[in-house]
């Protein structure tokens, strides 16, 4: 059911905990639900230098936030607004068409620190266009590919 990667990504996830500094702070989830996923971003000359997470969640949830966070790392900021979460999925073998909405929340997170990043720094990312963090949304019912 599972790939090689994704059980390696839940068994030993990477960047996990928080970043007491950071430049940038996002969360996304649904407390309704169990999944709640916080990214955590320090950023130098709008590189990515390092990235934390904190995933409350399932396995899928917390393969997707350590592989995201594997993705985006050493990323522009707008390279890591691009990332999808099909990417996300893609890297990590696959995931089951019930768990993509671990992938899309993933790339909710990081959109989510950026949204907060750009705000704080009085920036505009064409990417972040009618995204808003605070809205809590299902996002079971997103993600799926048609």
């Amino acid at each position: 059911m599972y790939s090689d990667i994704v059980m390696d990504h839940f068994t030993n996830p990477r960047n996990v905990g928080e970043i007491e500094d950071a430049d940038a702070v996002g969360q996304v989830g649904n407390p309704k639900c169990g999944d709640i996923m916080k990214m955590y971003f320090k950023i130098e000359d709008n590189i990515i230098v390092d990235v934390k997470f904190k995933t409350f969640g399932c396995g899928s949830a917390i393969a997707s936030s350590s592989m995201a966070t594997e993705m985006v790392k050493g990323k522009t900021v707008e390279e890591a607004l691009a990332l999808s979460n099909y990417e996300v999925a893609k890297e990590l073998d696959g995931l089951p068409p019930a768990k993509m909405h671990c992938s899309l929340l993933a790339e909710q997170a990081i959109k989510s620190a950026i949204f907060e990043y750009s705000k704080k720094h009085n920036l505009h990312y064409k990417e972040l266009e009618g995204f808003n963090p605070s809205e809590e949304e299902d996002h079971h019912d997103l993600g799926e590919e048609e």
